[in-house]
C-alpha cells in the first residue's frame, strides 16, 4: 500500500508582504485620524506628500537598478514607510522637508542595501532622525492641539504654508507654535520646578500632554488589533512599554518630585507608534522570541535615557536605530534550541 507523503514545510503561512503592509496600515487609520483632529488638516496632507515622495523614489530607484517595479509599489511597503515618517513630523513643515526626508528613507536607508528585507536600520526613522538633525527648529515647531490653539487654519491656508513656508496674515511661527509636553517637561525641570508645579499648565491632560494621551490610546488600540491578529510579536510592544515602565517606575519612585510617572513617558510623544508600529519592523528587529523581549526592552529604557539626560524629549526614533544595531547580536546569542540538538547547536 502506498501511503501520500508530503515534504517539509507541513505548516503554511498564507500570510504574504502585501496582506501584512495593508493591515497595518489598517490599524494606522485611528490614531492618524485622532491626530488629524487634533492638530488640523497638516497631518493629511504631510502623508499625501511623504506616500507619492515614497512611490515615486522607490519607481526611480527600482527602474535604474533594472528590478521590477510594479510588485515593489502594490506591497505597500514604500507607502508604509512615508505615511509612519509623516506622522512623526509636524503638521506645518515644508514639503520640501517630508520630501528629503522621504526620499533618503528610501533611497538611502531601504534601496541601497537591496530593497525591502535587506535594509538593516529601519527606513523612515532612518529618515526622520536626518531630518531633525539637520533641521532642529523646523522639526520642534509643533502646533498645540486642537482645544488649546488661538489660531485655527482651513484646508487651504494649511496647504499654503505647507507649500510656501510663510504664515499667512503677518502670524509669526512663535504665536502658532509651542513647545511640546515632553519638551516643556524637560525645559521647566531644568528651571528646578517641581512635577506639581509644571502640571498646573492647561497643557497638561490625565497622563500626558492633552491631546497627545489620546492620541497614543488610539494607536494603542490599533496596535492590540495587529497583536491580535498576529501581524505582529507581542513580544516587541510589551518589551517597548515594559523597559519603559519598569526604569521610569523605578526612578519615579526614588524621586517623585523631578521624574515624571511611568504613564506620562507611556503617554506623551511616539511612544505607542513606535511600540507597535516602528519598532515591530519585521526586517530591523530582532528575530528570535527571547531576542524580541530584550530587543523592546532595550528601545523602552533607551527612550527613557535619551528622554531623560539626552539631548532630545523625544527618543523614540535615536532608540528604534540604536536597537536595531543591536539586533544581529542579540539574535546570536538567544537562537533557540533546534529540535535533535543540544543548545550549542551539536
Amino acid at each position: 500500500m502506498k501511503f501520500p507523503t508530503e515534504t517539509s514545510p507541513h505548516v503554511i503561512s498564507h500570510a504574504n508582504v502585501p496582506s501584512v503592509m495593508r493591515q497595518v496600515a489598517y490599524a494606522l487609520v485611528p490614531g492618524t485620524a485622532a491626530m488629524a483632529w487634533y492638530f488640523g488638516w497638516g497631518v493629511l496632507f504631510n502623508i499625501v506628500i511623504a506616500v507619492t515622495v515614497a512611490l515615486a523614489s522607490e519607481a526611480a530607484v527600482l527602474r535604474l537598478r533594472n528590478r521590477p517595479v510594479q510588485p515593489a509599489l502594490t506591497d505597500c511597503s514604500a507607502i508604509l514607510t512615508g505615511w509612519l515618517l509623516a506622522l512623526a513630523l509636524p503638521p506645518l513643515i515644508p514639503w520640501w522637508l517630508t520630501a528629503l526626508g522621504t526620499g533618503f528613507a528610501i533611497v538611502v536607508a531601504k534601496q541601497l542595501y537591496g530593497g525591502l528585507g535587506h535594509n538593516p536600520f529601519n527606513p523612515a526613522m532612518t529618515g526622520y532622525v536626518v531630518l531633525i538633525i539637520s533641521f532642529p527648529a523646523e522639526l520642534t515647531q509643533w502646533p498645540p492641539p486642537g482645544m488649546l490653539a488661538e489660531v485655527h487654519f482651513g484646508p487651504l491656508e494649511t496647504l499654503g504654508i505647507i507649500l510656501t513656508g510663510e504664515l499667512p496674515n503677518a502670524l509669526t511661527w512663535d504665536s502658532v507654535t509651542q513647545a511640546t509636553p515632553l519638551d516643556t517637561m524637560r525645559t521647566h525641570l531644568g528651571l528646578y520646578e517641581t512635577l506639581e508645579e509644571i502640571r498646573q499648565s492647561p497643557i497638561w491632560g490625565d497622563f500626558g500632554g492633552r491631546g497627545w494621551e489620546w492620541i497614543g490610546n488610539w494607536y494603542l488600540i490599533g496596535g492590540l488589533w495587529l497583536v491580535f491578529r498576529k501581524v505582529v510579536d507581542w513580544r516587541i510592544p510589551a518589551g517597548v512599554l515594559g523597559g519603559l515602565i519598569l526604569i521610569s517606575t523605578f526612578f519615579y519612585l526614588a524621586d517623585p518630585d523631578i521624574h515624571p510617572f511611568p504613564a506620562f513617558h507611556v503617554f506623551s510623544g511616539g511612544v505607542m507608534l513606535g511600540a507597535f508600529f516602528i519598532a515591530t519592523d519585521p526586517v530591523s528587529a530582532s528575530g528570535t522570541p527571547l531576542g524580541r523581549l530584550i530587543y523592546g526592552a532595550g528601545i523602552g529604557v533607551l527612550i527613557y535615557v535619551i528622554r531623560t539626560w539626552g539631548g532630545y524629549p523625544d527618543a523614540v526614533a535615536f532608540a528604534v536605530l540604536l536597537m536595531n544595531a543591536a539586533a544581529p547580536m542579540i539574535d546570536q546569542y538567544t537562537r533557540p534550541r533546534t529540535y535533535g540538538h543540544d543548545p550549542a547547536g551539536e
